[in-house]
């Protein structure tokens, strides 16, 4: 048995090989209503108004910044109000972005191992413990490509017999905190102030978004007088006394509660995934980043990446999202390839669960750094010795 602890920008799956994970939202909040109390992880839950809550978030631009903030929601993860336990008599699976910095890989292990006493321990990326997933379910693959879209970024990463190809890893600066962030702006230029209201519009977005199969055909549908329209909806806000989370409904001339009229912002948020120069961002979408990370491995192994492609982190739950990146793909690569993209019945957990199945491998044991190699050895040892993982 280990733990397992997916440790994201956005939220922390974590719990122990025999059993699911809970997932923690990875962050502070406070509320205007409480304004005493600051709310760790789901504490949220408690908070009876929600609105106007101001973030204190440990990870910046995808990488952990903010130490005291992060260790504050360990502390909450493994105090009794969570899961009440201790990492003192089992080793410890922790995932880290692709290409981390040595001083954060070097601080996360002396925290473990000093404060949290854990016998061993293993950094891992999480796309690595995802092809791990893959290969255990397809175990006569011999590549996998692994697209991890979360909060910060979307990192492609490709795989060919379980070992990680560098050169053809490619990054997409555009996370759910930069979906999120935008929709406020759209909504308070049109409707309502609403840039202070993170928390609320970032289920809006999780309730009313979807992904385009064909974004002009879309805008024109978009633009037709709300009796014909197909995309415009009403999104209810909460009011936190018998709404706690708003909810989509079909557009109404008059209403008792507050509500936001969503029309093309509802798949306009979603296409900067596909192209975000439309923000200003000069890069490629995701389907042109996976051709060319395909491009960058060696030539026998492209049909095999290109029937290996697997889905992963929070924004892959965009209802259109799986259908749009197998039909972009399909006209960005040759005929003869065929195009295979798994879409798992849960994205955001499955990081966690392929970690869950790595702890029962026998060949874990090798790259865990002990806690007598620390002490001995230092820090810089232990990063060495997970760097061959994967």
């Amino acid at each position: 048995m280990a733990f397992v602890l997916d440790n994201g920008a956005y939220t922390i799956k974590a719990g122990f090989s025999n059993g699911p994970p809970q997932i923690i939202p990875n962050c502070i909040m406070k509320a205007k209503s409480e304004r005493r109390r600051p709310f760790i992880g789901n504490q949220i839950e408690d908070c009876r108004d929600a609105s106007g809550l101001f973030y204190m978030l440990p990870y910046q631009k995808g990488y952990l910044v903010n130490w005291d903030v992060q260790k504050t929601v360990w502390d909450y993860i493994f105090s009794k109000d969570c899961l009440s336990t201790s990492l003192n008599n089992c080793p410890t699976i922790i995932t880290e972005p692709p290409f981390n910095f040595a001083p954060i890989q070097e601080a996360m292990v002396e925290i473990f191992f000093e404060e949290y006493e854990c016998p061993s321990l293993l950094l891992v990326n999480a796309s690595s413990l995802s092809q791990y997933h893959y290969k255990f379910l397809h175990p006569e693959t011999k590549a996998c490509l692994v697209v991890d879209s979360g909060y910060s970024f979307t990192h492609i990463v490709p795989y060919v017999n379980g070992v990680k190809v560098k050169e053809g890893i490619r990054r997409v600066d555009v996370g759910g905190k930069l979906l999120t962030n935008h929709l406020k702006e759209i909504i308070s230029y049109r409707q309502l102030h609403v840039m202070d209201e993170t928390y609320v519009i970032n289920q809006v977005k999780e309730d009313s978004c979807f992904v385009s199969q064909d974004f002009f055909k879309d805008m024109e549908r978009a633009k037709t007088k709300v009796e014909s329209n197909p995309v415009v909806k009403d999104y209810v806000l909460p009011d936190y006394t018998s709404l706690r989370r708003g909810f989509l409904k079909d557009p109404e001339p008059q209403s008792e509660h507050q509500t936001l009229r969503l029309n093309n912002e509802r798949f306009a948020i979603p296409e900067i995934l596909f192209n975000p120069s439309d923000v200003g961002i000069r890069q490629m979408g995701i389907p042109e980043a996976i051709v060319d990370s395909i491009k960058a491995c060696e030539e026998e192994t492209w049909p095999h990446l290109l029937a290996n492609i697997v889905l992963t982190g929070g924004n892959c739950k965009f209802s259109g999202f799986h259908e749009r990146v197998y039909k972009d793909l399909r006209s960005l690569s040759p005929d003869e390839f065929k195009i295979n993209v798994n879409f798992p019945e849960n994205p955001e957990s499955y990081a966690w669960e392929g970690g869950k199945l790595f702890a029962g491998d026998s060949s874990m044991k090798t790259f865990l750094s002990t806690r007598e190699e620390y002490e001995e050895e230092g820090p810089g040892f232990c990063c060495d010795k997970f760097s061959g993982c994967m």
